[in-house]
């Protein structure tokens, strides 16, 4: 007898995606809700997430939208206890503030971990929470990058917000795991979007960039959906405390 096939459908699953009304966090949702999951947007501005959704719904996705500050602890408990729990988390929400570590004001480190890495912890421990209170299974995805592996030029403070995602992904893993609640990363390399865009309009720095990465080009968003459907899905059953890197070989140097 031939062995099955695990699915990559996620009929019946709700999932919460951060920073979901554009770029990777909107790819991220399409993907789920493609798969059949509802899926919620969370994001702080609400036409943004209007215009998203209707998308996702002209597409025949369902979904619903949440505006919410994930850096806000009080909100985060608040508004995401309220709702029906969930087995998926996209944990996309991120900012980075590229300079010389000499150069970095204090608001810069503040603002940077706050989003990239404090606020990850409000929205994980909230729906967290939901899943073991139902003894939900669950898939929990944090959209780290390959600078949560290596180091750059003006990123210190990028760098370590990631390599703290990274911690936080892997022992999670380890606390969630007997609940069976896999927790992984996706470690994307430049993924051309608005948020990166003011960046290649210096044709150097898109030179390094491209220089970098064993295939020749930067990523598009497409490019992550794959990703996120399989961690999200139970083609990827046996895998937590992961790092999938979705880098073109950068880190393969």
């Amino acid at each position: 007898m031939l062995p099955q096939m695990p699915s990559f459908r996620l009929d019946g699953r709700r999932a919460l995606v951060t920073g979901a009304s554009r770029g990777i966090g909107l790819a991220a949702a399409a993907a789920l809700a493609g798969a059949g999951a509802h899926v919620t947007l969370v994001a702080r501005h609400l036409e943004a997430l209007e215009a998203a959704a209707a998308a996702l719904r002209a597409a025949g996705g369902q979904c619903d939208i949440l505006v919410l500050d994930v850096t806000d602890a009080k909100a985060v408990q608040a508004k995401l206890s309220a709702c029906e729990p969930f087995q998926i988390l996209v944990n996309n929400a991120g900012m980075n503030r590229p300079k010389p570590l000499v150069e970095v004001e204090d608001d810069d480190i503040h603002a940077v971990f706050d989003l990239n890495v404090k606020a990850a912890f409000y929205v994980t421990r909230v729906v967290t929470q939901g899943m073991l209170k139902q003894g939900l299974p669950g898939s929990i995805i944090h959209v780290s990058s390959q600078m949560g592996t290596v180091g750059s030029p003006r990123r210190t403070l990028y760098c370590a917000s990631k390599h703290a995602l990274e911690g936080l992904t892997k022992a999670l893993a380890w606390e969630l795991g007997p609940a069976n609640i896999r927790v992984n990363s996706i470690c994307p390399t430049f993924i051309e979007t608005d948020f990166t865009a003011p960046m290649f309009k210096d044709p150097a720095f898109k030179e390094w960039v491209v220089s970098k990465i064993a295939l020749g080009r930067i990523g598009q968003v497409e490019d992550v959906m794959g990703a996120m459907l399989f961690l999200a899905s139970d083609a990827s059953s046996l895998m937590t405390g992961s790092a999938l890197m979705l880098d073109g070989g950068w880190t393969a140097a």
